[in-house]
């Protein structure tokens, strides 16, 4: 089988990692195209994944629709002499109609709910799209249902084992208090309008958290003047590491969130649209995420996470009945390609 694989965002090379890896040893070919977008690049190199890399992310409606239309015309050449048996991305309209002109069907991978126009416009080219069971809506087309999150394809413990080493090599002490900040720039398709926190509440919310212990704060635009000192000192295929052994995690990134509550990491998450997604509230039921609309209650609360010597010992209980009911998303995933790809 030969299978093309398309990248858009750091998140979808962890989600997709050790599906390609496998597919690769099943002996399958699987060729890889990427997007110039945050550390996706970087973590791909880091990750040794050779990757072609068609767009780089731009500002704006007007150049997000330069770099798109772009893009579809660089994929769709690539796509034509590769030849893929299957296409597989997360929710992307690209991907979906160059496997559509060309015949071949596209995987999506799909957790978001909101997606609002990027659904209407990917769904009806795409061959079948998986979604954790939470997701709180019926699609489309053919629609599947896994036990988990998209975040258990890197972090189950089947995939994932976290390496004190590798923060100590870069100057971490991972038995001594500290906490890990998350900034995204609200660029994305289901954050266009939002607001994460504001840069007054991000220095009082790391100089709350400073008062027991180190402060990480990671961060897809500049950080406030003042803050820089803050930036993790780990590289970028360290960052699960540096989540796993956190004391609290706080930020307006949905992804770090449901990370860090898979790693028993106690998770505050400001949610800066107006609805919920389904992950969240399984995992708000599960007792593994704080999620708030308003950005001072959610620092707060990380505050409060933070002060708490108790809060690692329950959230790890949380996480262990948790994990007794899911499955390994990428065992699941390259199950499906392969049977889709027959």
């Amino acid at each position: 089988m030969r299978l093309l694989v398309d990248v858009t965002h750091p998140a979808h090379v962890h989600l997709f990692r050790n599906a390609i890896a496998t597919l690769r040893r099943r002996g399958h070919e699987v060729r890889v195209v990427a997007r110039e977008k945050d550390v996706t690049l970087d973590l791909l190199s880091a990750y040794g994944i050779e990757h072609t890399s068609l767009s780089r992310a731009r500002p704006g409606a007007a150049g997000a629709l330069r770099e798109w239309t772009g893009r579809g015309l660089r994929l769709a050449r690539l796509a034509r002499a590769f030849d893929p048996d299957v296409v597989l991305s997360r929710l992307n309209p690209t991907a979906a109609y160059v496997a559509t002109a060309l015949g071949v069907p596209n995987v999506v991978f799909h957790d978001t709910e909101v997606a609002g126009l990027l659904d209407r416009v990917t769904l009806p080219a795409a061959a079948v799209v998986a979604t954790p069971a939470a997701f709180d809506r019926e699609l489309p087309t053919e629609h599947l249902r896994y036990r988990g999150f998209h975040e258990l394809a890197y972090l189950h413990p089947a995939r994932f084992e976290p390496d004190a080493d590798r923060l100590r090599e870069h100057g971490v002490d991972p038995h001594e208090p500290y906490a890990v900040v998350r900034l995204v720039a609200m660029d994305a398709h289901h954050d266009r309008g939002s607001e994460g926190f504001a840069p007054e509440t991000v220095r009082r919310l790391v100089d709350g958290l400073a008062d027991h212990g180190e402060v990480y704060v990671s961060s897809e635009s500049p950080l406030p003047e003042g803050l820089a000192g803050h930036a993790p000192p780990v590289p970028v295929d360290a960052m699960h590491d540096l989540l796993a052994f956190a004391d609290c995690y706080v930020g307006d990134s949905s992804t770090m969130a449901t990370e860090a509550a898979v790693l028993a990491t106690p998770s505050v998450r400001y949610n800066p649209l107006d609805e919920e997604m389904g992950n969240f509230e399984q995992l708000g039921e599960a007792g593994l995420v704080r999620s708030h609309y308003d950005p001072e209650i959610a620092a707060d609360s990380a505050i409060e996470l933070a002060a708490d010597p108790e809060a690692g010992r329950r959230w790890r209980r949380r996480q262990r009945r948790l994990l007794a009911e899911v499955v390994d998303p990428t065992a699941f995933a390259v199950a499906l390609v392969e049977e889709v790809g027959e």
